[in-house]
């Protein structure tokens, strides 16, 4: 329907460029002219509020500028009504005919109704969950997970080249907290008495990883526990974060670097197996896993680091080196390079964010939760000052998912141990249901994941409603079969005026909208949008299956109605299978 709605926007234009030639707009005068689908039929099926706007440069009633222009305008074939309303208001009404031949159009495209080329194969980078390896993924990291795959697969659909690549923090300070507790389970194991890291990962999926080690290497990892303890300070809340690092410091001296690098490389190959499996399983799938350490390795840290020195936008300071970033509007400037030489995070941020743009991507989409709203002018600061395009990178914050069990809220802390992981939480209630709860609201939008109403199967889950709507018309074929009617999977333009009622024109009205519904969706990055669809979707169909039958005698009325009910069967499949949900047969 965007091509008649730009019909009417270039006849529109047309009776405005006339007016200006007579003098009654402006010569300078741009009009804005936007033509967008009514929210409700009865006002037609498109409308223009263009003369809401010409009333003030005109100085004169909107609704007297609106009936002119209805007076001049020149209607395409698509359209066969227009008329002005108050206050100012242009109302279209397209002929049936085109709202049918969108059951043709589905009927012949099949899976790839609505897909196009809109995005004109530019290349998209889109960091998908990039959750620290430092434990399984839980039901926080699902939304991630959920809205970042779901993403990828919208901007697939309407024509993007799109690049999914999970970052791996395996460099930091976190994985070796990681390390040190991994190294404590191993120890406990001959000492459960053993006294355990405060800010270290509390979590039993620590256990297996130690008793691999066991199992592999025996005692080799043992030391004295007096040797491993003696001389730090208390493991206090004011001392944790001193204690944590002495520990590690001891453990690194006692164990030598290759030890210390098995257990290290053991904790993060666990981790990373097991998410790569969740992912997999949970229909997530990451292009290429992008490691930290590459880039510290490859020298990827310093060259951004000198970069940023060559453009002038370092300073020394107490000895550390910091990052002029609030040169470029962010709070404060940032330390790039502490005291004692080491790189901060935010210096590997540097390194991946050139490296990005390096390999020549049209857009960067960074996907981070909401709690890091303040980390992005500083992406935006350094993006700039390493002397990029800095329209190119945009970073969606996406809300928190908390997880109810009845009236109780459920934690999500890795560190703690106290959590439902992602795979506890598919197992209990499905992936299809998982992802479309994670996916059913904004990215912006708070979300309370009702575990409860996830597991039902009524009309008040939106998925168990949505699947249902795909299983009752395979039910229906179904019983044309065992009634021996007739029915071929074609249509003609004289059959389809045939769905006349209100329920088949509210449903092709709704069918057609499709393809705009995901342009949209893309270019807000919002793939939320497709659940919302499919929902109105879902409640216009099953309005009609109560309303009326659909294997009735007259083969003509017959054959109509089954055309409509699989072009809407194939659009709740292509719906579906974007948000990475399966579209059942029988339920």
């Amino acid at each position: 329907m965007k091509w008649i709605k730009t019909q009417l926007q270039q006849q529109i234009l047309y009776v405005l460029n006339n007016w200006q030639q007579q003098g009654k707009l402006p010569p300078d005068f741009v009009p804005n002219v936007q033509v967008d689908d009514t929210r409700d039929s009865r006002f037609g099926d498109f409308a223009s509020s263009i003369a809401l706007s010409l009333a003030k440069v005109c100085q004169r009633k909107a609704l007297d500028i609106a009936q002119e222009l209805v007076a001049q305008l020149v209607l395409p074939a698509t359209v066969t009504h227009v008329n002005a309303v108050a206050p100012g208001f242009i109302n279209f009404t397209a002929a049936p005919s085109v709202y049918q031949q969108v059951v043709l159009d589905i009927l012949a495209a099949g899976k790839d109704y609505g897909r196009c080329n809109e995005g004109q194969a530019a290349r998209v980078h889109i960091e998908v969950v990039s959750a620290n390896p430092n434990g399984p993924l839980h039901v926080g990291h699902g939304r991630y997970a959920a809205y970042s795959g779901s993403l990828v697969n919208v901007l697939r659909a309407v024509g993007y080249t799109v690049h999914s690549e999970y970052y791996v923090n395996d460099a930091g300070r976190q994985m070796r907290i990681l390390a040190v507790s991994v190294w404590l389970r191993y120890l406990q194991l001959q000492t459960p008495t053993l006294p355990f890291l405060r800010r270290g990962y509390q979590g039993d999926y620590l256990i297996p990883i130690a008793q691999a080690l066991q199992n592999d290497y025996g005692q080799r990892f043992w030391r004295d526990t007096t040797a491993v303890f003696s001389g730090l300070p208390i493991d206090d809340e004011d001392n944790e974060e001193i204690y944590a690092d002495q520990l590690i410091n001891r453990a690194k001296r006692l164990l030598g670097k290759a030890d210390f690098a098995l257990i290290f490389n053991a904790g993060l190959s666990s981790m990373l197996h097991e998410i790569k499996q969740d992912l997999q399983e949970f229909g997530v799938i990451c292009d290429q896993w992008f490691h930290e350490s590459q880039l510290i390795d490859s020298g990827a840290v310093a060259h951004g680091i000198e970069r940023l020195r060559d453009n002038g936008y370092l300073y020394v300071h107490e000895g550390a080196t910091w990052f002029r970033s609030s040169q470029f509007g962010d709070e404060k400037d940032r330390v790039v390079v502490r005291e004692n030489g080491q790189p901060t995070y935010f210096a590997s941020d540097i390194a991946y964010h050139l490296n990005k743009f390096e390999r020549g991507f049209d857009k960067l989409l960074d996907i981070y939760g909401s709690d890091h709203h303040g980390y992005v002018p500083r992406l935006r600061a350094l993006v700039e000052a390493l002397g990029k395009d800095n329209s190119k990178l945009e970073v969606l914050l996406v809300q928190f998912a908390i997880l109810y069990r009845g009236k109780q809220r459920v934690s999500m802390s890795t560190r703690g141990g106290d959590f439902v992981s992602l795979r506890q939480l598919r197992e209990e209630v499905g992936n299809d249901a998982a992802r479309f709860f994670y996916i059913m609201r904004k990215r912006e939008q708070h979300l309370d994941f009702d575990l409860e109403l996830a597991k039902s199967q009524s009309s008040d889950n939106p998925v168990y409603y949505i699947q249902y709507a795909h299983a009752r018309i395979c039910s229906v074929f179904r019983q044309l079969t065992q009634k021996q009617a007739l029915w071929q999977n074609k249509a003609s333009k004289e059959l389809l005026t045939n769905l006349t009622s209100s329920h088949e024109q509210a449903l092709l009205r709704c069918l057609v909208q499709y393809p705009e519904m995901l342009v949209a969706a893309a270019q807000a990055y919002e793939p939320s949008a497709v659940a919302y669809y499919l929902q109105a979707l879902a409640n216009l169909f099953h309005a009609y299956y109560n309303a009326q039958a659909f294997l009735v005698a007259d083969d003509t009325i017959r054959y109509a109605r089954l055309s409509l009910i699989t072009a809407v069967k194939q659009v709740v499949q292509n719906g579906l299978a974007l948000l990475g949900l399966s579209a059942p047969e029988q339920m």
